[in-house]
């Protein structure tokens, strides 16, 4: 069996997971208020539910891949939690098809909502980008 790969501390910090669900929910937030001052309640409203369903989707994805890495770890083979991961697909594609059904001026706030998580990674990189200025030992 290899060796865990050993790192001195030289690379690249390891991602903030905190601090990324703080910038999502700061995006989700900030574009709900936004969208419902500068083009309209439903703007809001898609915004601030695509965000939410964004904190939903991030939680039940994080906790699928936990339960399926623990038993494929423990050498069983992962049965059930494989079919929660992908329930998760089928629910979301639901609810947004119903969405559409039932008022279809919604679908593109929601979409933005549901990608407040892309934005926040997005932000990290950048405040990362922008630290790692201050970090540099000379070229």
């Amino acid at each position: 069996m290899d060796e865990p790969i050993e790192t001195n501390g030289d690379g690249p910090a390891p991602l903030s997971h905190f601090r990324i669900i703080v910038i999502m929910a700061a995006v989700a937030a900030a574009g709900a208020a936004l969208g419902y001052i500068y083009v309209g309640r439903k703007f809001g409203l898609g915004f601030g539910l695509g965000g939410v369903l964004s904190f939903v989707n991030y939680y039940w994805m994080k906790y699928s891949l936990k339960a399926i890495f623990d038993e494929a770890e423990e050498g069983e083979r992962p049965r059930m939690t494989g079919g929660k991961y992908v329930l998760r697909y089928v629910i979301f594609a639901t609810v947004l098809g119903a969405v559409y059904l039932l008022d279809w001026e919604l679908m593109v706030p929601l979409i933005l909502g549901l990608s407040s998580f892309a934005f926040a990674v997005v932000i990290e990189g950048i405040f990362r980008i922008i630290a790692s200025f201050g970090n540099r030992k000379g070229i």
